[in-house]
């Protein structure tokens, strides 16, 4: 069925300008019909057809959905150059770098060229080059301004569209001076391009670059082949460490700042070994991002730690997992970063780590704003991907996979498909540490699911706490923990991720929850655990069931003797706890 594709492509497109330049160009023997559609326009309002309408457009497809082809190919065809505005100088250059591997001849404007450079520029737009490269800080040069006004420029694209209004407001002001850049210009096509915007942000986009009216073009906005997985956790450092050595490489840990970027990828290379991972970040200088492109780009094993300023300035096409380390402040952002993932159509699995505090910070937004779907993505308990789609006004679409889905379809075969303890099972603390993971483990359709090794380290915490209220302190309680947490993921890691600092987070969540609490006399210090009202008769029903039991084993002993919570002084291998 593929060679028949093929096939007919060719027939199709012989005689069609677009197709035999996607072609002889780029190789490509197929153009998608939203391709197709966009191209069509610009050519159309180019000519004069209809330009009052086409020649102002908004086009939103998908991370890897070939928008590039939309501007590169009208260029082509065009009697004279386009324009093409970038957000990042790091995309600027690696789009220059693939135009001229790929025989266009373009040129490329920046912060401080000199004199030289910029009349060769000019001087390759008079010999014929196809594009121009630049981004909206040299475009307020008023000299640059006038000379490019004088080249016959026919099309003005615009890369990341919705940087115009995520940027423009905060701290890229000139974005706001795009409109009068554009009039200044005088171009009859104007399209922006983006992969994701919400209609707000559609509609600050439109107002800024075309005074409020703009044609927009949209193809299916849902990736099947990204996969969304949210995973709670109190230490989100250790579960991405045990995230790197579990889940597919290559992959991407994207971090909200530098300094995580920097710190994320210490962790990684100080547990699996030295160049495990590298940072990325927009505050690197030119050479290093160039020397960390290149590594993350030919490697098939290899962990990246960046910010947002990675997701728009390289094409890696074979990123497998997408690791979001913190969470974006807007669903329109974690689309965009979690498309890195997949481009070349495989499944990919973006997965959202989130913690308490994240909870808090996200409960002051507003339930109808733009920062608040982010959180019903996190926390409900509906299609995360049709949350993402509700988020940009999209529409409605088969969930092809999500943990919420995968687990409504996995438990309705299932009987234990719930968050359970065996009933009046003998527990001290003493036991192996792999079964005492099994009376604590979590829904059976888990074990289906990416990242499935990964212990909900608060919920362990809680329930061990439950077994034995009231006897540990913080300090009694830590060593057991720790020794359990890492019994359950040494198998995977082969190092033990779990330390200190996990443990306080641990410990800092449940009290934020308000699910334990430190006692005073005559339990000083000891950890009480706070039982919702409607669970409280049941819990004490069965802690009486478990007394009576313990009671026929053990004679009269005490229910909590303290030498049944004797640890095992030196880690057991697992094959000697299984």
């Amino acid at each position: 069925m593929e060679e028949n594709l093929k096939i007919d492509a060719e027939e199709i497109y012989t005689d069609d300008q677009a197709g035999i330049a996607a072609y002889e160009n780029f190789g490509i023997k197929y153009l998608y019909p939203w391709q197709r559609l966009v191209i069509a326009n610009i050519m159309d309002a180019a000519s004069g057809e209809n330009q009052e309408v086409l020649g102002k457009q908004i086009v939103l497809l998908p991370t890897g959905a070939g928008k590039s082809l939309c501007f590169q190919i009208p260029a082509l065809l065009l009697d004279g150059p386009s324009l093409v505005i970038y957000p990042l100088l790091a995309l600027m250059s690696d789009q220059y770098r693939r135009m001229i591997e790929g025989g266009m001849s373009c040129v490329i404007f920046r912060g401080g060229q000199s004199e030289e450079e910029r009349e060769d520029n000019f001087r390759a737009i008079k010999e014929g080059a196809k594009i121009i490269i630049a981004n909206p800080e040299v475009l307020s040069n008023s000299n640059l301004l006038d000379r490019l006004s004088e080249c016959n420029i026919k099309h003005v694209a615009i890369d990341e569209a919705h940087c115009v209004s995520e940027w423009g407001d905060t701290f890229r002001p000139l974005y706001l001076e795009l409109g009068k850049v554009l009039k200044k210009l005088e171009v009859p096509v104007v399209t922006a391009f983006t992969a994701t915007a919400s209609p707000e942000v559609l509609s600050r986009i439109a107002q800024v670059l075309f005074d409020g009216e703009a044609h927009i073009v949209r193809s299916e906005s849902d990736r099947p082949n990204i996969h969304y997985y949210v995973k709670h956790v109190a230490s989100k450092k250790t579960a991405a460490l045990i995230l790197a050595k579990s889940e597919a490489r290559p992959m991407i840990i994207f971090c909200g700042s530098r300094s995580r970027t920097e710190d994320m990828a210490q962790e990684l290379n100080t547990a699996y070994g030295y160049k495990t991972a590298k940072f990325y970040h927009a505050g690197l200088e030119r050479d290093e991002k160039t020397e960390v492109e290149e590594w993350f780009f030919n490697q098939k094993d290899a962990v990246l730690c960046a910010t947002c300023a990675y997701g728009m300035g390289v094409d890696k096409k074979d990123i497998h997992t997408v690791v979001h380390l913190d969470a974006p402040t807007t669903a329109e952002a974690y689309i965009q970063e979690a498309g890195r993932g997949g481009r070349d159509g495989s499944v990919a699995n973006a997965i959202l780590l989130w913690s308490q505090e994240d909870s808090i910070k996200f409960a002051a937004y507003p339930d109808n704003s733009r920062n608040a779907a982010l959180r019903r993505f996190a926390t409900g308990s509906s299609c995360r991907r049709q949350v993402l789609l509700d988020s940009l006004g999209a529409e409605e679409a088969v969930c092809s996979g999500c943990d919420v889905c995968d687990s409504l379809l996995y438990n309705r075969r299932s009987e234990k498909a719930f968050f359970y303890r065996t009933p009046l099972k003998k527990i001290n603390f003493t036991l192996k540490a792999y079964d005492l993971y099994k009376e604590i483990k979590v829904c059976r359709s888990e074990k289906y699911m990416p990242a499935s090794n990964l212990p909900i380290d608060s919920e362990i915490a809680y329930k061990l706490l439950c077994l034995a209220e009231k006897y540990f302190t913080e300090e009694t309680f830590e060593n057991l923990l720790l020794y359990i947490l890492n019994t359950i993921t040494r198998p995977i890691t082969q190092v033990n991720v779990w330390e200190h600092k996990a443990y306080s987070l641990i410990m800092e969540t449940l009290k934020s929850q308000h699910r334990i609490k430190i006692m005073g006399w005559p339990w000083k210090l000891h950890i009480s655990v706070n039982y919702h009202k409607k669970t409280f008769f049941r819990r004490l029903k069965k802690r009486f069931r478990l007394m009576l039991y313990r009671r026929h084993y053990y004679s009269n002993w005490p229910l909590w003797k303290k030498k049944h919570f004797v640890l095992l002084e030196q880690p057991q291998p697992l094959e000697q706890l299984s």
